[in-house]
């Protein structure tokens, strides 16, 4: 598909993007509740858990609670989980601190985790964020070890917070009794979900301003289809959005109608 649509609407650059800066996220209720429960783990230096289904938002709400941190002040870690063993995790944590080590040693890596982030607080005069997306993927054996990463001194120092994100069935893999080490230091918990139809309209207009039109030109049935073809969430609408605008524009609609988002929502799933 070309975007040959920009031009016929005016759109100063791709609208419902997932790349927009900082400045430019809609700060929705969720989102912000986010941010003071992830500001709160940090400043503890325990551990948060941001669950929702897929598209929800976590992966921006991650993004605009991180964006928020003073790089001079924190060293933040990010990681996407896997299904893979915790020397998968610990290959992955050692990366985000810049470290190759060849080792296939728990002891070993754990033990350079251990001294890097050491190095931050006492060194670097820093703080360090570890940040795992997708930890719903975890295994539930890595959920059984990943705790004693926030061990320092004798447990005494809590020098690495950690925020956990995932889909809903993450709080499942909480419960199991080899989890509870890990879920008895959580200390916040956010869950996700979709926005209702105003919530969307908003998040419409929203995307429309910074692709430089400033109204909206979805009609009350288009915002209504994508409404409910998303389920509210925001991935799944911006698709639609964006589909919707191509098919009007091929039309020469200057209004985007509902028969518009359902031709979008023949070429998504």
């Amino acid at each position: 598909m070309n975007d040959t649509y920009r031009a016929f609407f005016g759109l100063q650059v791709e609208p419902f993007r997932a790349d927009i800066v900082l400045s430019e996220i809609m700060e929705t209720h969720d989102l912000l509740a986010v941010h003071e429960r992830f500001d709160y783990a940090v400043r503890l230096g325990s551990i948060a858990l941001v669950t929702g289904e897929i598209g929800s938002g976590k992966s921006t709400a991650l993004r605009y609670a991180t964006g928020h941190l003073h790089p001079s002040e924190y060293a933040t870690l990010c990681i996407t989980a896997s299904s893979g063993s915790i020397l998968e995790i610990y290959r992955q944590i050692l990366d985000a601190l810049g470290i190759d080590v060849s080792s296939t040693s728990r002891a070993v890596m754990t033990r350079r985790i251990r001294k890097e982030i050491t190095d931050i607080v006492h060194g670097k005069k820093m703080k360090a964020v570890l940040i795992v997306d997708e930890a719903s993927l975890l295994r539930l054996d890595v959920f059984a070890e990943i705790h004693t990463l926030c061990q320092f001194q004798q447990d005494s120092k809590a020098w690495l917070p950690v925020i956990l994100a995932g889909q809903s069935n993450l709080i499942d893999k909480l419960m199991y009794r080899g989890s509870q080490p890990l879920a008895s230091r959580i200390v916040a918990r956010s869950h996700l979900e979709g926005v209702d139809r105003r919530g969307m309209e908003e998040y419409l207009l929203h995307h429309l301003a910074i692709a430089g039109i400033k109204k909206n030109i979805f009609d009350d049935a288009a915002v209504t289809a994508i409404h409910q073809g998303s389920g509210g969430l925001f991935r799944k609408a911006n698709h639609l959005a964006r589909g919707a605008l191509i098919a009007a524009a091929k039309e020469q609609f200057m209004i985007v109608t509902a028969e518009h988002v359902r031709l979008a929502a023949t070429e998504i799933f």
